[in-house]
C-alpha cells in the first residue's frame, strides 16, 4: 500500500507531465511550424524530383507551392508558380496506353465547369526520349495547355493555365521546362 508521500510524489510527476505536454503543444509546435517553409520556394533552373523518378527543370522564375506539391516514391505532385501561371506536374501508376492517358487527362480538365479542350492533340517527344501527345483548352479568363507521357508504368500529366498575355510571356520557358521531363 502506498504512503500518502508516494501518492503525492507520483500525482506531482503526473502533473508536471501534462503541464510539459500543454506546454509542448502551446509553444514547441508552433515554433516548429515556423521553422519550416510555408507557402513557396523558389527552385527554377535546377532539376527537381516529382515523384515517381520523374524529374523536371522548371523555368528561371518558377516557385514551387509547397502546401500543394507531394513528392512520393511511385508518384507525386508539383504545383510551380511562375507569377500568376500555374504548371503542374502528376505522376501516378497507370497501366493503359498513351491513347487512354490522354483521355483521362482530358476528361480531368472538362469535368472542371467551363473548362473545354480546344485543337487537336500534337505529338511531343521530351529531351530525355518520352513520348506523348499535347493540346491546348480554355477556362473562364484563362487559357491552357496540357501535355501527357507514359514511362516505367506511370502518366506524368502536364496542365499550365493562365491570362492570355501572362501565359504568352512565359511559354517559351515552360515549353522547355516540360521538354526537360525525364524518368530516372
Amino acid at each position: 500500500m502506498a504512503t500518502a508521500g508516494t501518492r503525492l510524489l507520483r500525482n506531482l510527476a503526473s502533473s508536471i507531465a501534462v503541464l510539459g505536454a500543454i506546454l509542448f503543444v502551446a509553444w514547441g509546435l508552433p515554433a516548429i511550424n515556423r521553422m519550416v517553409p510555408a507557402g513557396a520556394s523558389t527552385v527554377g533552373g535546377r532539376a527537381y524530383a516529382v515523384g515517381g523518378g520523374v524529374v523536371v527543370i522548371p523555368p528561371e522564375q518558377a516557385e514551387l507551392d509547397l502546401t500543394n506539391t507531394r513528392p512520393g516514391a511511385d508518384r507525386g505532385t508539383a504545383l510551380f508558380l511562375i507569377g500568376p501561371v500555374r504548371y503542374v506536374i502528376v505522376v501516378a501508376p497507370f497501366g493503359g496506353d498513351l491513347t487512354a492517358a490522354a483521355a483521362k487527362l482530358r476528361a480531368k480538365i472538362t469535368g472542371t465547369r467551363g473548362y473545354q479542350v480546344t485543337g487537336a492533340e500534337d505529338p511531343m517527344t521530351t529531351t530525355g526520349g518520352l513520348t506523348g501527345v499535347q493540346g491546348s483548352y480554355t477556362a473562364p479568363g484563362r487559357l491552357g495547355r496540357y501535355a501527357v507521357f507514359l514511362s516505367g508504368g506511370r502518366s506524368i500529366e502536364v496542365t499550365v493555365s493562365g491570362a492570355e498575355s501572362e501565359l504568352a510571356n512565359l511559354m517559351t520557358g515552360i515549353e522547355a521546362s516540360i521538354a526537360s521531363i525525364q524518368q530516372r
